[in-house]
């Protein structure tokens, strides 16, 4: 069995970080969100995997390289414009071959892999197995409604008026015959070819989909406080490791993971926390479920409930929260008068600031 993992997209929804970086790699726990997928598979049994990449291809290649660091061989599927999940399919034929394969999407954040989802579809007789969770507001997914087996009898995208409560969640399982599907189909209003149009067509024709259902945690890490989330469910599961050096006037409570290289000095660091390797936390207040990446210096302030990401630097600032800082980043207070804020802020970014 193989994988096809969807690393292309534009990540509209994360910019202006987007901008200059993949989606699949904004890190959870300071590990890119790609990686935890990845794992996924491997633990699931299937090494061979098929990466579709588009804009952002040169930095997902370098973050994830021939796949060997993860125990798979890794080959890259090139798409030139993002036209659909079952144009990601189309494409991939050729490597694909007429293996059985999991199609995942990079940017979907599972807690609890995918092995169940795999074994049920290798020990079954249905051509597509779809993962789905249950939903509070059906209206805003992908929707499947089922009949009393378990099996998929029809899809909606989005409906006003859902026949179920069960969202798609982006991992699917497919036989081959899903290539006469994404052949078969149109492009959608939207201009792509929809993979929810694929599965109908598999229904329509008589052919057997079954529904599987997310036995752990489940996001879309398309918006930051999705990103957000997932970094607290990860941080809630590690274990206190202080492999840098914290001096005696630092007061370390929890779940805090001092990466090597890195320097604490004269702070509070309440977990679950991880500080990445060779940052600095000088005087400085670091509060539960807050990710600071490698390299990073945190000095006379105050964050929580926040990822940081590699290189960057918070100086004289508190309290920030609920934020996601990018690469190389500066964050420090302004000089001169009182209550001014300076400000040099790309395209398409957010910042709150206390009125």
């Amino acid at each position: 069995m193989k994988a096809l993992v969807l690393a292309g997209g534009k990540g509209t929804r994360l910019r202006p970080l987007t901008h200059t970086s993949a989606k699949q790699l904004v890190p959870v726990a300071n590990k890119p969100v790609l990686f935890y997928g990845l794992e996924a598979l491997r633990d699931a049994g299937i090494t061979t995997v098929g990466i579709v990449v588009g804009d952002t291809a040169a930095e997902v290649r370098a973050a994830v390289g021939d796949g060997s660091r993860f125990g798979l061989r890794v080959t890259y599927i090139p798409q030139q414009a993002p036209l659909g999940l079952a144009h990601c399919v189309l494409i991939s034929r050729e490597f694909l071959g007429d293996d059985p394969f999991v199609m995942y999407l990079g940017d979907n954040f599972l807690v609890g892999g995918i092995s169940g989802l795999v074994d049920a579809f290798r020990e079954g007789d249905c051509d597509a197995r779809i993962l789905l969770t249950k939903v509070a507001e059906p209206q805003f997914y992908g929707v499947a409604e089922l009949g009393p087996g378990g099996e998929i009898r029809g899809l909606q995208e989005k409906p006003e008026h859902p026949r179920s409560d069960y969202a798609i969640v982006g991992v699917y399982t497919f036989s081959p015959v899903v290539h006469d599907a994404v052949r078969a189909i149109t492009p959608s209003v939207r201009g792509e070819l929809e993979i929810t149009d694929a599965i109908q067509w598999l229904i329509d024709n008589g052919f057997r989909v079954d529904s599987h259902l997310v036995g752990g945690y489940w996001k879309d890490t398309g918006r930051l406080q999705d990103i957000l989330e997932c970094n607290r469910i990860v941080l809630e599961q590690v274990e206190r490791d202080i492999a840098g050096t914290v001096d005696g006037l630092s007061e370390l409570t929890g779940r805090v993971v001092v990466a090597p290289g890195a320097v604490v000095e004269n702070s509070v660091l309440r977990g679950p926390i991880v500080v990445g390797a060779d940052a600095k936390i000088i005087s400085s207040y670091v509060g539960p479920f807050t990710s600071i990446g490698r390299r990073c210096v945190v000095q006379n302030a105050e964050i929580e409930y926040s990822i940081v990401l590699d290189g960057s630097c918070v100086d004289g600032v508190s309290r920030i929260a609920h934020s996601l800082i990018g690469r190389n980043v500066e964050v420090s207070r302004a000089a001169g008068v009182s209550n001014t804020h300076e400000l040099m802020i790309g395209d398409h970014s957010r910042i709150q600031v206390r009125s």
